[in-house]
């Protein structure tokens, strides 16, 4: 009963793990420290994307995608209806090795998500001091996007419930036969007792802890000048006059003018 189960639970956090959102995130992130490193080395929300981009980093070298893959494939796909018939079923040191991967991913998934956190509180509190706007400005949209890219497509989640089914799958597999690979380490039975916090209130938190954040909306008002009412009631005339003139001379090619005038 419980290899569909963990087969499809190997394909979905696979799938989430290899999406195309986080890893074009990843390599915007690259880039952006590469084009500002000779720059910036010192500068405190660069140092925080440094970190942001370690965890990235060490997630990828883990090839957890590879190895949930590779468990994937051991499962055979056809299900035999007999109760007691004889199936072939993933050995205990394959189910070790993975299950003790998802643990060290999940625990960097946290680690990224709280850097993630932070690098973007830094990176909009020196916004707010007009220090590095360019830098900031971009740092603080890819930290976001980050975060929820991960938190918004449950990749941490569908970890945690791919833990769940590995632990009872280890399990019954130790109980047919004893072959203990990895030695001096309890797999838990609980995933939350070994990452140490409630996952679902720790996001909210971070999630609460962005969006109150004080808007830097003072440098955004002297690059973009509110117009004055006077400007903007003469764009509003203006547009109308020649979308009206075009409505009555559909047939004569005349260029709109969508746009405003600006001081």
């Amino acid at each position: 009963r419980w290899l569909p189960v963990l087969r499809r639970q190997c394909g979905m956090a696979g799938k989430r793990l290899s999406g195309t959102g986080l890893a074009a995130e990843g390599r915007v992130l690259r880039a952006v420290l590469y084009a500002f490193h000779s720059r910036l080395l010192r500068h405190r929300p660069y140092l925080a994307l440094q970190q942001v981009e370690q965890c990235l980093k060490r997630l990828w070298k883990m090839n957890l995608v590879g190895c949930l893959e590779t468990l994937a494939g051991l499962i055979p796909k056809k299900n035999t209806p007999q109760a007691h018939a004889e199936c072939l079923v993933p050995s205990q040191p394959m189910l070790e090795t993975v299950a003790l991967k998802v643990l060290g991913g999940c625990k960097l998934i946290l680690r990224l998500l709280d850097c993630c956190c932070k690098a973007f509180l830094l990176s909009v509190q020196h916004l707010c001091s007009e220090e590095f706007i360019l830098l900031n400005t971009v740092a603080s949209g890819l930290l976001s996007r980050l975060w929820f890219v991960i938190q918004y497509r449950c990749v941490l989640q569908s970890l945690i419930s791919l833990y769940g089914i590995l632990s009872t799958s280890l399990h019954l597999v130790s109980e047919t036969q004893q072959m203990p690979y990895i030695k001096g380490f309890t797999f838990p039975s609980d995933i939350s007792n070994f990452l140490g916090v409630n996952v679902s209130s720790e996001v909210k938190k971070q999630k609460a802890r962005m969006l109150t954040t004080k808007k830097p909306t003072s440098w955004l008002k002297k690059l973009f000048p509110t117009m004055p009412e006077a400007v903007s009631e003469v764009g509003k005339k203006r547009r109308f006059a020649t979308c009206s003139s075009a409505v009555k001379n559909h047939s004569i090619p005349c260029p709109v003018d969508i746009g405003e005038p600006v001081l």
